[in-house]
């Protein structure tokens, strides 16, 4: 099991000082981690603050694992800042200054060197003594063409502070990004938790938040299959109610599919099985499935009244007539789904809560077809039964 093996890795790694180990098991067509969260905003501070709190909240529910920020950790720099009075007194601006110390200590390409096929640069910087210590850089000659030279510490003040390892970016604006594994549970579970601790959060001024992730994928990916299986459920109300030419057996048909519901629910339950995408896929695959039972056995029921029978006894002997096709079509179809619900075979676990599904659905949506249809047909459709076609000879010969 991949959560069991993950689980075991990181209580090993956990152990060893000095390790910093991530794990991450991509879903289907995802490669995001179960759960991240943006804060955008432009100061870098507040930025860091906010991060440092949703970390903290985070990491006090067992539920997450592996949980990180993308400013998190930096990196040791030297931050320089200038004294635009002082540099104007000397006739200097601050983008004059800052060009010249980063052409000292980056360098400046002042040609280029042909060697064979190859184009070499020419980097033209002061030596390494004279910038690989804070003192040498605040010693840096700041106005080198000027008779009375001044060193770059007169106009500025030179501090060592620690940056951050990355900056990102969305919609043009700074953003820190917390991610995290989910150590159990499903993942809407897992978001709502989220929400729960940092509801009574407040961020800095200018900052927002926002929850991303494969829980912003499932979000969209459950509205548009919400929409795929109304859509399946009208596209197969219109294909019979254009066989039937009636409006109302169609509808009787229909009540097929919410019985697929309850046993799609017990099916998950019972196999401890999560919602996903997969899931909703069997539920559409179910929306055209279910529904052949129904037709069978209320077929044949309309048959048996055009030929005269009484509604009651058309649905008994429909009942019994077509019970053992009924049971036939879904055994076969449950039998055959039977090995990809076990997870047999590599790659299995994509395809089993389909399996499930469709096998929940179809047992209990079959036993209750050929009790809950009829019953529906008895109360609803309420036309006069035809007399027999031998009565109404028989009767046509007396006149």
């Amino acid at each position: 099991d991949q959560q069991r093996v993950i689980d075991k890795l990181r209580s090993r790694a956990r152990d060893i000082a000095g390790l910093d180990a991530n794990f991450s098991a991509p879903e289907l067509l995802s490669f995001d981690k179960p759960l991240e969260i943006e804060i955008q905003g432009y100061d870098l501070k507040s930025l860091r603050t906010a991060s440092d709190e949703v970390l903290k909240r985070l990491r006090q529910s067992n539920r997450f694992a592996d949980v990180e920020s993308s400013i998190e950790r930096g990196h040791p720099e030297i931050q320089i800042y200038f004294d635009q009075e002082r540099a104007a007194a000397l006739g200097l601006t601050v983008k004059q200054i800052s060009d010249q110390v980063v052409g000292k200590i980056r360098g400046n390409v002042a040609t280029r060197f042909s060697w064979r096929d190859r184009k070499i640069d020419v980097l033209v910087r002061v030596s390494e003594d004279e910038r690989q210590s804070i003192a040498a850089v605040r010693d840096l000659i700041i106005n080198p063409e000027s008779e009375f030279p001044v060193p770059l510490s007169s106009v500025a003040e030179i501090r060592v502070a620690e940056g951050p390892a990355e900056i990102r970016r969305g919609n043009q604006e700074r953003l820190a990004l917390i991610q995290a594994n989910l150590a159990y549970g499903d993942l809407g579970s897992a978001v709502n938790e989220v929400e729960s601790l940092l509801a009574d959060m407040k961020l800095p001024y200018g900052l927002k938040m926002y929850i991303k992730g494969q829980s912003e994928e499932m979000a969209a990916s459950f509205k548009s299959l919400l929409f795929a299986l109304g859509l399946a459920v009208i596209l197969v109300y219109l294909v019979m109610a254009s066989q039937f030419e009636s409006l109302l057996h169609p509808f009787v048909i229909l009540f097929s599919i919410p019985l697929a519901a309850v046993g799609v629910s017990v099916a998950l339950w019972l196999t401890d099985t999560r919602l996903s995408v997969i899931v909703f896929i069997g539920l559409i695959m179910l929306a055209g499935i279910v529904v052949n039972n129904a037709i069978v056995l209320l077929d044949l029921i309309n048959q048996l009244r055009d030929r005269g029978m009484d509604r009651i006894a058309a649905i008994k002997e429909g009942a019994r007539l077509r019970l053992r096709p009924i049971m036939m079509t879904t055994l076969t179809t449950v039998l055959g789904l039977l090995p990809m619900a076990m997870g047999l075979g590599h790659g299995a676990e994509m395809r089993t809560p389909m399996a499930i599904t469709v096998i929940g659905g179809l047992l209990t949506s079959t036993l209750l077809t050929l009790l809950v249809v009829p019953v529906m047909y008895s109360l609803l459709d309420l036309r006069r039964d035809k007399q027999p076609m031998e009565q109404s000879g028989d009767e046509g010969a007396k006149v």
